[in-house]
C-alpha cells in the first residue's frame, strides 16, 4: 500500500494498555503500546466500550488471505469514547464529548474515490488496525486499548440517546448492512430478505424494519424465530424447507446475506424479482459458485459492500439516535476476550460482544 499522499509528520508519543495477539495462535494478552501525541488535526479518545467483531477473528487468526495478519494485533474498529484532548485545528469536538471511531483513520483525501466522498474504496486507506501506520511506524493499534488518536474527519458525534456499550457494534456491524440498504434503495413497499441472525444480520433486520421495508429472515434455526419476529421481522423463513423457500420465489427486490461460511448463494439468487439485488456483506474467502442462468432470466445481481463512507457512517448513527436503534450486546471485560472469541465461533452471543474497556485499568 502506498502511503506517499498521507500525512506522515513525526509525532511525539505516549504509552497505552492494551490487548495484543502475538501470533496466529496466541491468546490475547495485556501489552503496553505507543500512540502519537495529538497533532492538530487530531482527537484524542478515552475508549469507553469497543464492539469485538467477528473480522477481528479472522484477522488476529490470519484466516483473510487478502488481508494477511502482521502481529503483534491489537483489533478493534467498532470504538466508542470520551474526547480526553484536541488538536488546534478540531472544530466538532471538545473534551468531554463522546464519540466514536470505526474501520478507517485515514485515506489519502486525493483520489476520485476521496473526492466522491467514499473513502472506504480509497486504495491508499488507512485501516484502525493492521495498516502501515504512517506516523509512528509499523502498524495501527485498534481499539481493544485505554486510548486512541485519530483525525478528526474520521471521528463521529454519537447521539446522546444511545447506549453506549450497544452503540459500539454500530461503527462497523451497523455501517456494513447499513450502507448497502441505503445503496440499493431499500424504502417503505419494499420486500427485504436478510440471510443468518447473528451480529450483521440482527442490525440488517434492524433496519429494514426501520426503513420501512418488509422485513423477512432466512435461517437454519428454527429457535432463532421469536428473535427475528422481536428485531421487526415480518416472516421467518428456514432455509432448508424447499417448501417454504419456493414461497417466495422471483419475490425479493433485496436480499442481504450476512453469512460468513460457505453457503449456496443460488439458493437466494432464485428469490430476487426482475432486476432483484443481493449483496453479499459476509467474508468468505473460498469463491461462491454462481449459476450464470439464474441472474441471466431476469437481470438479477449479485454485489458485495463493504463497511461505509464516513458522511454515510454519520448519516448512519444519527439515524440510529433517531430511530433509537442500537446493537443487541453482552458486555464482557476485556479479561474474557479469549472466551468471547470461542464462544463466537460457535455462535454462542446475541448478537454482538462488547468490551467494557475500564475493565483494561486492573491488566
Amino acid at each position: 500500500m502506498s502511503t506517499t499522499q498521507l500525512d506522515s509528520k513525526s509525532y511525539g508519543q505516549y504509552n497505552a494498555k492494551a490487548y495484543s495477539a502475538g501470533s496466529p495462535t496466541s491468546p490475547l494478552a495485556p501489552t503496553i503500546i505507543a500512540r502519537r501525541d495529538p497533532g492538530e488535526q487530531d482527537v484524542r479518545l478515552e475508549i469507553l466500550f469497543c464492539g469485538i467483531c467477528h473480522s477481528d477473528l479472522h484477522q488476529v487468526r490470519n484466516e483473510w488471505s487478502v488481508m494477511p495478519t502482521v502481529y503483534p494485533c491489537i483489533p478493534g474498529h467498532e470504538i466508542i469514547g470520551r474526547v480526553t484532548h484536541v488538536g488546534s485545528a478540531v472544530t466538532k469536538f471538545k473534551p468531554g464529548d463522546i464519540a466514536a471511531v470505526g474501520c478507517l483513520v485515514d485515506s489519502d483525501g486525493s483520489c476520485p474515490e476521496c473526492h466522491a466522498g467514499l473513502e472506504q474504496f480509497c486504495p491508499n486507506m488507512i485501516l484502525t488496525y493492521n495498516s502501515p501506520d504512517v506516523h509512528l511506524g509499523g502498524m495501527t493499534y485498534g481499539g481493544y486499548s485505554e486510548s486512541i488518536v485519530v483525525k478528526e474527519h474520521f471521528v463521529f458525534s454519537v447521539p446522546s440517546n444511545l447506549d453506549l456499550a450497544g452503540a459500539a457494534p454500530l461503527l462497523c456491524a451497523g455501517i456494513t448492512t447499513y450502507s448497502p440498504m441505503r445503496h440499493w434503495g431499500v424504502t417503505k413497499g419494499k420486500k427485504v430478505g436478510v440471510v443468518g441472525l447473528g451480529g450483521l444480520g440482527h442490525m440488517a433486520v434492524k433496519f429494514a424494519h426501520a426503513l420501512g421495508a418488509h422485513t423477512v429472515v432466512f435461517t437454519t434455526s428454527p429457535n432463532k424465530k421469536d428473535d427475528a419476529l422481536s428485531l421487526g421481522a415480518e416472516e421467518v423463513v428456514l432455509s432448508h424447507d424447499a417448501d417454504q423457500m419456493n414461497k417466495h420465489a422471483s419475490s425479493f427486490d433485496f436480499i442481504l446475506d450476512a453469512v460468513s461460511a460457505e453457503h449456496d448463494v443460488n439458493a437466494y439468487v432464485q428469490l430476487l424479482s426482475r432486476d432483484g439485488n443481493i449483496t453479499l456483506v459476509g467474508g468468505v474467502d473460498k469463491p461462491h459458485a454462481v449459476s450464470a442462468f439464474g441472474l441471466l432470466l431476469k437481470r438479477r445481481s449479485i454485489s458485495g459492500s463493504v463497511i461505509g463512507s464516513i458522511v454515510e457512517t454519520q448519516e448512519m448513527l444519527d439515524f440510529c439516535g433517531k430511530h433509537n436503534i442500537a446493537a443487541d450486546v453482552e458486555v464482557i471485560p476485556i479479561q474474557k476476550v479469549n472466551e468471547a472469541y470461542e464462544r463466537l465461533l460457535k455462535s454462542n452471543v446475541k448478537y454482538r460482544f462488547s468490551i467494557d474497556m475500564k475493565s483494561l485499568k486492573s491488566s
